[in-house]
């Protein structure tokens, strides 16, 4: 079974820098994080203490609690075969005329709308390395959940869910390039920050960082490290080569730089008050046919975000410990230190632990995030032919 965390890290007594401040003392954690556009939300952990006493804690239940173990007897039930590996909704679905298959998402053009099947493939590394039971119904539920609460910051491509696997969408075009924020230094992947500051670099992605920062540290404030597609890899790119290059005008990316640094600011806010950290995450934005941004893809899922266990973080940094977190690090870490994913040409089979453990973080993700409880399908239908029963129909109503 994995552990919460990886293994210690580097030592040090830094205090994390403001929007998040941190002060510990022998009784209690308080961690506030100060917004001047969302200031409704802000809160800080001191305050939410009572509730988190009533319950168990966050470790616990997401390594021994009753849920966890109903969870994982429920995947054990359904199987590993029972994973949506692929689909091909164009060879069942009449109204479908073509597929692109993403790392994790089969998309397909029904004409007038977008049809963005979530499927279980895990994807780090630029590699696909498993199938985790119940992701991608994980991923699309807690999208459709976060896409509802941020139109107030930007509005978004959704039409309807007609399946917990699936999302239909408007047609826009796509900006080539993706909006990651960060908020810390960390990281494990060739383009992480802290990977890329470990090595020297104080200049990414047009934004100076300051000497003397340590791995899983607070930045001096949020930051966009945009990215473009080259073939199968993210490309790290500046502000002015994005503009330079044609991929967006500039007053485009300013709008959409805005828009990803809010949405990123309220995303912690949230999180915070569930007891998590929002470590960092990305977005994808289009333009629709009237010219208005829209918010496409997924929102603070645990496939495009990083989290951390909010009440541990500041006494585990300065112990140099990894902070507490509930995504999929864990796993990119075996593979680390199983093989070269870079470059290896066939990858070691993920264990079936740590691909159980994989699938209930992200459950409990979702539950802790949304208050919500997940629910699981589990009859005899496969569930190629659920989804296609459920797009054939929903498409029909469409016209």
């Amino acid at each position: 079974m994995a552990a919460l965390n990886p293994p210690k890290t580097l030592q040090t007594k830094i205090l994390p820098a403001n929007p998040i401040s941190v002060a510990v003392s022998r009784s209690r954690t308080r961690i506030a994080l100060k917004s001047n556009k969302f200031p409704g939300t802000a809160i800080c952990a001191s305050e939410m203490r009572r509730e988190v006493q009533q319950q168990t804690s966050f470790v616990d239940t997401l390594l021994n609690g009753t849920r966890r173990n109903q969870i994982l007897d429920a995947i054990g039930t359904s199987s590993l075969s029972n994973c949506l590996s692929e689909t091909n909704l164009h060879l069942t679905v009449p109204a479908l005329k073509s597929k692109t298959r993403g790392k994790v998402r089969d998309i397909y053009d029904s004409g007038d709308y977008l049809v963005l099947v979530t499927t279980d493939r895990q994807s780090a590394f630029d590699r696909i390395l498993a199938s985790i039971p119940f992701k991608g119904q994980v991923l699309n539920e807690t999208s459709l959940w976060w896409f509802e609460r941020t139109k107030h910051i930007v509005c978004n491509a959704v039409v309807s869910a007609p399946d917990k696997n699936v999302t239909i969408a408007k047609k826009c075009s796509v900006f080539p390039v993706e909006f990651v924020v960060r908020g810390f230094v960390t990281g494990s992947t060739d383009t992480s920050l802290w990977t890329v500051y470990n090595k020297g670099v104080r200049n990414y992605c047009g934004n100076v960082l300051p000497d003397g920062m340590v791995k899983n540290q607070k930045l001096p404030k949020n930051i966009l490290t945009p990215t473009t597609k080259a073939e199968d890899h993210d490309v790290p790119v500046t502000p002015d080569e994005i503009v330079e290059s044609g991929l967006m005008t500039r007053a485009d990316y300013v709008e959409v730089s805005e828009k990803a640094l809010s949405l990123f600011e309220y995303g912690q806010q949230v999180a915070l008050e569930h007891g998590l950290i929002l470590v960092d995450t990305k977005y994808e934005f289009g333009k629709a046919n009237d010219g208005s941004i829209l918010l496409i893809d997924e929102v603070h899922t645990p496939d495009s975000s990083r989290y951390w266990i909010a009440n541990s973080y500041l006494e585990r940094f300065q112990n140099g410990l990894e902070p507490e977190n509930v995504d999929k690090e864990f796993l990119r870490l075996w593979f680390k230190s199983h093989c070269n994913p870079y470059e290896d040409e066939v990858l070691p089979d993920a264990p079936e632990d740590l691909v159980f453990e994989l699938a209930w973080r992200y459950i409990f993700l979702y539950e802790t995030i949304t208050k919500s409880k997940f629910e699981m399908l589990l009859t005899e239908e496969p569930i190629h032919d659920r989804i296609s029963r459920s797009v054939t129909y929903a498409l029909s109503s469409l016209k």
